[in-house]
């Protein structure tokens, strides 16, 4: 008895409640002993509440066509043109720098009206031209969950950020959009993420 006893105290971290109960196993003492148990399984419930992972959420009414993809290998890439002659400092550049393996993806992304990708980052960087409908985007690391709108024939771009982000159709019409993305070699493109409390309304 007194083993068992000392066992439930040392686990709810209370010897100073448990001292007197183990030398006297009296009516008194086994009722202190159950709430000593109490407390305990109250301890380990909250402990297991707070190492619980975050649910992700997940896509909603969207589906990817791949159009493309293929691999490369390290890709270090500068382009300048003169975009006016007259003008000798009037250069348009371009650098791509990579280190390891790459996969190059092209998509086609198709959201059905009140459709959503749910809280998603991803391994590499996006290039994103919306084809039809307005994309409605929700940044990860933003506390005002302010949302950015991008309509029919603008492009936006989608780093990969580890916050993440969150893009939906609140329009009428599906939402389609061409995707460019390029993310390390064998590796997912997606990682789901929870929703990060901002917008706990907007999945």
């Amino acid at each position: 008895m007194k083993t068992y006893i000392k066992s439930i105290c040392a686990k709810a971290m209370l010897p100073f409640a448990c001292a007197k109960t183990m030398d006297r196993p009296t009516a008194e003492s086994r009722k202190k002993l159950r709430l000593v148990s109490a407390v305990a399984l109250v301890l380990l419930g909250v402990t297991a509440l707070i190492i619980l992972p975050a649910r992700a959420t997940p896509q909603v009414g969207v589906t990817s066509v791949t159009l493309a993809h293929g691999a490369f290998d390290e890709i270090d890439v500068f382009a300048k043109t003169d975009i006016n002659p007259g003008n000798p400092k009037d250069y348009w550049k371009a650098q791509i720098n990579t280190k390891g393996a790459t996969h190059l993806y092209v998509l086609q992304n198709t959201v059905q009206p009140g459709g959503s990708f749910g809280w998603h980052s991803h391994t590499g960087p996006s290039l994103i031209i919306v084809m039809s409908g307005v994309a409605t985007e929700y940044e990860g690391n933003d506390p005002t969950c302010t949302p950015r709108l991008h309509p029919a024939g603008t492009t936006f771009v989608d780093a990969g950020e580890a916050e993440g982000h969150l893009v939906r159709n609140d329009g009428l019409v599906p939402l389609v959009v061409t995707v460019v993305r390029l993310v390390p070699e064998g590796m997912v493109q997606r990682l789901d993420l929870p929703n990060p409390g901002y917008c706990p309304t907007v999945n």
